[in-house]
């Protein structure tokens, strides 16, 4: 039996930064992988998605190229490529993690890892036994009941990306950042698309106020929005699909090619042995203290198996965190509040901590500034004007409690808000650190003007 310090079970972006890091710090590590590196994230999720959001923000450009003085005639679409590019994108990325794991002299085992009690795992019949074992084995697409997916009329997000056809229509049900970033690129690609989203609002964990410009956005790009409506029944015996959906003013029968539902996430937590070595769970996650540890010594859990939101950098940061306290060193338990949460349709989305509406809900006395993208000469210039930047204060200690984007690029200025957070930075300290001009960044500055009432540009 092959011995080790660490196992990790799946490979994801949360086990293979795990394994590195813990080989990184000394432990002989191995790590166990069903079927490719780099998870779902790399190989069906994050990764490829973003590759075909881009062909079609590209796409989106030569459709809009006299905006910006330029010519382009007939500009085409071909699907099939575009999903062929994202799939190499997402086969390049998932040979880097091969190289990353080498280089880091992580043992990769390939198959299916069963945890056994003793601190063992089972793989295809083999068993390893370690030190300490961490399991990583992520989640899927949530089948709801009422709409069960058979991989063809009713998908979920894994054959969303790798349609053979591009359907004339499609019915988006859940409007998470899944659903919005694939309602987006098919409607891009000239699909009939139709968001049903049981909540009021779409993109509903987001501010209200970012909601509203997003479901705007979509209704003028030609998305159809149906909000408090829900699926109830799917008719797939005919050529197509029939959904029947229940909205406040009754029933509605929606025809399309297929379904996507993305309605949420289900963990990978069957058949991998917890119940036999006694690893208590409870609603469909894994149990943990602040270090991962499940209630059984020397086996961990990270990820979007524990009850932390289900995003790839904080499977990353969980695992990190989970093998720096097993080697001795001091480590701060995560801050669940200073999560950032990102949105890659167009406008992009960007965010972290409260929202305008739980400020209220807690009694908060706030400052709010809101900074258009209208009134930013760099989006001006680059033809970027929608979308904007919102920040909440507390009024009396200045501290930066939330901060709300949505537009072109947002994605990548939201990091400022979060070490913001993360050093207990002020609202003046912000204003009067220099931003540079032009920037679409300008206007994380210029919001925070806004709510100190020294706005210069609105």
């Amino acid at each position: 039996m092959s011995k080790y310090d660490i196992i990790v079970l799946g490979s994801g972006p949360g086990g293979y930064v795990t394994a590195i890091r813990a080989s990184q710090l000394g432990f002989k590590t191995a790590i166990v992988e069903k079927e490719s590196l780099g998870g779902v994230c790399l190989n069906w999720g994050c990764i490829p998605t973003k590759a075909l959001l881009k062909s079609a923000q590209v796409f989106e450009y030569l459709k809009h190229a006299e905006d910006y003085g330029l010519k382009v005639t007939d500009a085409e679409h071909d699907f099939d490529a575009v999903v062929k590019r994202s799939r190499n994108v997402a086969d390049g990325m998932s040979k880097g993690v091969q190289f990353l794991l080498k280089k880091n002299k992580v043992d990769v085992i390939n198959g299916f890892g069963k945890l056994k009690p003793g601190k063992k795992i089972d793989v295809d019949g083999t068993e390893y036994s370690a030190d300490n074992i961490i399991i990583a084995t992520g989640a899927r697409s949530r089948e709801l009941p009422n709409l069960p997916q058979d991989g063809e009329k009713v998908i979920g997000y894994r054959q969303a990306l790798t349609l053979k056809k591009q359907p004339k229509k499609m019915i988006v049900v859940g409007s998470g950042a899944i659903g919005v970033e694939f309602a987006y690129f098919y409607n891009s690609m000239g699909t009939d698309v139709t968001i049903v989203e049981y909540l009021p609002k779409i993109v509903p964990v987001e501010d209200e106020d970012v909601s509203k410009l997003v479901e705007r956005s979509f209704t003028k790009s030609g998305i159809k929005v149906m909000t408090s409506a829900e699926v109830t029944t799917v008719d797939t015996s005919g050529e197509g699909v029939k959904a029947t959906v229940k909205t406040s003013k009754g029933e509605e029968i929606l025809e399309a090619d297929i379904i996507l539902s993305a309605v949420g996430i289900k963990t990978n937590i069957e058949n991998i042995g917890l119940e036999d070595v006694g690893i208590v769970v409870d609603r469909d996650k894994v149990i943990v203290n602040d270090f991962y540890q499940t209630n059984i010594p020397g086996y961990f859990a990270i990820g979007d198996i524990t009850p932390g939101p289900a995003l790839a950098h904080v499977a990353s940061a969980e695992g990190i965190l989970c093998v720096e306290k097993l080697a001795g060193q001091h480590v701060e338990a995560l801050d669940y509040g200073n999560i950032p949460g990102c949105t890659y349709c167009t406008p992009e989305i960007a965010s972290v901590g409260i929202t305008e509406k739980q400020a209220k809900e807690q009694g908060l006395d706030v400052k709010i500034g809101k900074f258009p993208f209208s009134a930013s000469g760099k989006a001006s210039a680059g033809g970027n004007t929608e979308g904007f930047v919102k920040v909440i204060f507390d009024a009396k200690y200045g501290e930066w409690l939330g901060c709300h984007m949505v537009g072109a690029g947002v994605t990548d200025m939201i990091a400022e808000a979060v070490l913001g957070r993360k050093l207990e930075t002020t609202g003046h300290e912000v204003l009067k650190t220099i931003h540079p001009h032009p920037t679409m960044s300008e206007a994380v500055m210029e919001a925070v003007a806004a709510a100190y009432d020294e706005v210069i540009h609105i």
